[in-house]
């Protein structure tokens, strides 16, 4: 990936990569210290964990992301997504030297967990 690419330009190739569900290509796009905190989960930290948290997601549930909107400013892009499903949500990437430095995650767990019939968690 250049490192001139623009944080919109790799967002759309993250989102390609996800709906691929291809974890290398995924974890190629962070930085070696990333940081990848969706909020509804602990931060993950490192792009080996990044990637581990990519495969067990897939693993667990049929993930894709449909792109409602991308915005750009600077050195951020913001990813406005829902899935077929019917989940919406929103993602921001801190994008520095054309790799992901920080990804933060909006999203709702129990819409999540209840759409893909997966358990939810005992403390509700």
């Amino acid at each position: 990936m250049s490192k001139t690419m623009k944080p919109r330009h790799l967002v759309q190739a993250w989102v390609e990569a996800f709906n691929h569900a291809d974890i290398d290509a995924l974890a190629s796009f962070y930085t070696e210290e990333a940081i990848n905190h969706q909020v509804a989960e602990s931060p993950v930290v490192g792009r080996e964990a990044i990637k581990a948290m990519f495969a067990s997601g897939f693993a667990a549930a049929n993930m894709v992301c449909l792109v409602e909107n991308i915005f750009e400013e600077g050195e951020w892009a913001i990813l406005e997504w829902r899935d077929p499903l019917g989940l919406r949500g929103c993602g921001f990437f801190h994008v520095v030297n054309g790799k992901i430095k920080l990804q933060r995650g909006y999203w709702d767990k129990i819409s999540f967990l209840r759409s893909q019939g997966l358990p939810l968690p005992k403390e509700l």
